[in-house]
């Protein structure tokens, strides 16, 4: 069997010759990675509509678990941007208890499909969506901090979750805007731009967190500041096991199916990308079930759904991080961090929070790209593309990401229908003075020769329908050549075009049948219908087959 496609954890193969030397860089860039998580798990966490140290409790439970158990030497797991506004849609709607089952659910669905080895499935998931969905959960959470960043009092105590909604209530209300916030946002943004040209070696993000405290804490500017709205804790995650009814099942089986749909692609995404940066290959199977263990994890110990950190991941690598061992030691970090420093993310300012997801929401909407793709790509790719962009905002991921999958489907179905061709043969009278008749085939009139070219599926069926049949044809030859494959739909419509032969008195001659075209004729029994001998293997023996037919 295949080394890449068993179950096996990579930190088990990465260990084999582990020496002291990478240990100490696993160690460094561990506790480098955890300072990035930090602020960016609390920021998350918030987003989602939780509070701050379930933020922490995803990074501490997840990013152990999926190191420990993942199918990436590299990858670090933890909240992500991805599913801010749908974990803040399901608290809203379920609560608590509903984003854990959901959860569970999702980490199920994820240890399932690693199981059954479909970590390869996500390739079918066309670009156009994924670029189409990850701009627009970007611009969804960009709309959801302009409340903390402006300082926004919704005066008629609103809580809106939809992006619309949102937008609607910032509108109404921007009379609101605090002046002092939004220097304390605009600084702290202005920091987080310029910090990463100063200095690569400590995030931006802790700078802009100390400097958001500072200005608000010892400069006494007016800004609504962590402990302000929420209640601080840094007690250790507990075991909290949910009531679980079939009628909750229920309800929260679409959500875990959007959840565990959205942690593949983002994590086998994130896999991708370190691949190249470190020239190795990852074992998506295992790392999906690795997922689903994190995320069943997560939740039961009171966090919220986690999937591989595209940018933390490369901040490990550059960092010295090559064993999942780093991802263990961020994770040991952070549950430090929780029980020691916890009460001083009281201090954070919101619109220092809302400024940090800002930068996450640009660095994810992948602007160049998107630009790209609307002035290069094909039409029927662009209108995925904005469509699933526009349906993401103004709906949400599962109506952009169900919709988007039909739609690529169906152009797809339309570009391969129209590659699909049967084109009749020319038929040239040789006692005519033509050019393009010499050392042509020389055929009896009796014979008809079509050749089909392109997959036959039920998109283009209808082609067997215009071949046409003289009152002189005797026998019609068609050649195969071209057609990889076909489906049930298919053979239905050369058995009609067998049965229109046969009341016509024609015999019918097939050339050229590729592998799987030969096969599934067989299965459907139309091979013995036709028969053996009226299957040839070139088009010279199927036109002397033919005429021998048309002399009977």
């Amino acid at each position: 069997m295949n080394k890449k496609s068993t179950l096996t954890p990579m930190l088990f193969t990465s260990l084999k010759g582990y020496t002291k030397e990478q240990a100490v860089k696993d160690v460094i860039s561990g506790v480098i990675v955890a300072i990035i998580a930090l602020p960016l798990s609390i920021a998350l966490a918030l987003a989602s509509g939780v509070t701050p140290e379930q933020g922490l409790y995803t990074a501490i439970i997840a990013g152990f678990l999926i190191s420990f158990f993942g199918g990436s030497r590299v990858q670090i797991a933890g909240p992500t941007a991805a599913f801010a506004t749908i974990v803040a849609g399901i608290v809203y709607r379920n609560g608590m208890a509903g984003l854990v089952v959901a959860t569970v659910i999702a980490g199920i669905l994820l240890i399932l499909m690693g199981v059954f080895r479909l970590g390869t499935l996500i390739k079918f998931i066309p670009y156009t969506i994924t670029t189409g969905f990850t701009a627009g959960i970007a611009v969804t959470i960009v709309i959801g901090q302009l409340k903390d960043f402006f300082g926004i009092r919704y005066m008629n105590g609103e809580t809106p979750i939809e992006t619309v909604d949102k937008i609607k209530a910032i509108v109404s209300n921007f009379g609101t805007v605090n002046l002092q916030a939004v220097i304390v946002g605009a600084v702290c943004l202005a920091v987080l731009i310029i910090w990463p040209k100063i200095s690569e070696k400590i995030p931006g993000s802790l700078i802009a967190v100390i400097i958001g405290i500072v200005m608000v804490s010892v400069l006494k500017l007016k800004a609504n500041t962590i402990g302000d709205l929420y209640t601080i804790s840094s007690a250790l995650p507990k075991l909290t096991i949910p009531k679980v009814t079939y009628a909750v099942v229920r309800e929260s089986l679409g959500d875990g199916f959007t959840i565990a749909v959205l942690a593949a692609i983002e994590s086998l995404l994130s896999c991708v990308v370190s691949d190249s940066m470190i020239n190795s290959k990852h074992n998506s199977n295992m790392e999906l079930v690795a997922q689903g263990i994190g995320n069943i994890g997560s939740a039961l110990f009171g966090g919220i759904p986690a999937t591989g950190a595209i940018a933390r991941t490369a901040a490990n690598i550059k960092n010295g991080g090559k064993t999942p061992v780093a991802g263990m030691v961020h994770a040991v970090i952070l549950l430090l961090v929780l029980v020691l420093l916890m009460p001083y993310a009281a201090l954070i300012p919101m619109p220092t929070i809302a400024a940090i997801l800002f930068m996450v929401a640009w660095n994810m909407c992948g602007l160049s790209t998107f630009v790209h793709l609307l002035k290069t790509a094909p039409k029927s790719d662009v209108v995925v593309l904005v469509i699933t962009f526009v349906l993401t905002v103004v709906f949400d991921l599962v109506v952009a990401i169900g919709v988007g999958l039909v739609m690529a489907m169906v152009l797809f179905l339309k570009r391969i229908s129209d590659e699909t061709q049967v084109l009749g043969w020319k038929y040239y009278d040789e006692n005519e003075d033509d050019p393009e008749s010499v050392e042509l085939m020389k055929i009896p009139q009796y014979v008809r020769v079509y050749a089909f070219n392109g997959p036959m599926f039920f998109g283009v069926s209808d082609l067997t329908g215009t071949i046409r049949l003289k009152d002189f044809t005797r026998c019609l030859d068609i050649r195969m050549r071209g057609v990889p494959s076909l489906d049930a739909t298919a053979i239905n419509a050369l058995e009609n075009l067998y049965k229109r032969c046969e009341k016509n008195n024609v015999k019918l001659v097939l050339s050229h049948l590729n592998e799987q075209p030969y096969a599934a004729l067989k299965k459907a029994g139309f091979i013995d219908m036709v028969g053996e001998d009226n299957c040839c293997p070139h088009i010279e023996d199927a036109i002397a087959r033919a005429t021998e037919l048309g002399r009977e």
